[in-house]
């Protein structure tokens, strides 16, 4: 997807914080962040949302779930707990049409969100 700006920073096009990379996956710092930890992990083949999932993304979310992890550990958010938030549509807040993550930690984060 030429004009997706996540698909830009897979391609280094865009320049971003990377927090960790897997051969499927891309984990880098929010620029607009809502907590103090706040990283994005996207899938770097281009999916538009968790809708466009098919059968044969399985290894690609397993891998989505994996980075989430290390990057929670990175992170320390494993020590008090962390958020993964996925908006799926524009009424949900989804401002970029390319499957992302949001791991969010670093204080407690209330309940329910938004």
């Amino acid at each position: 997807m030429g004009d997706c700006l996540f698909c830009s920073i897979v391609a280094g096009k865009i320049p971003a914080k990377i927090v960790h990379e897997t051969d499927k996956t891309l984990a880098f710092r929010d620029i607009n962040p809502k907590a103090p930890v706040h990283v994005l992990v996207i899938p770097k083949e281009h999916i538009e949302n968790l809708l466009a999932l098919e059968a044969r993304h399985a290894e690609v979310i397993a891998d989505i779930h994996r980075t989430v992890q290390t990057v929670a550990r990175q992170e320390k958010a494993d020590e008090n707990g962390f958020r993964m938030v996925v908006n799926n549509g524009k009424d949900s807040g989804q401002a970029v049409g390319h499957l992302h993550y949001h791991v969010l930690a670093g204080r407690k984060l209330g309940w329910p969100p938004g």
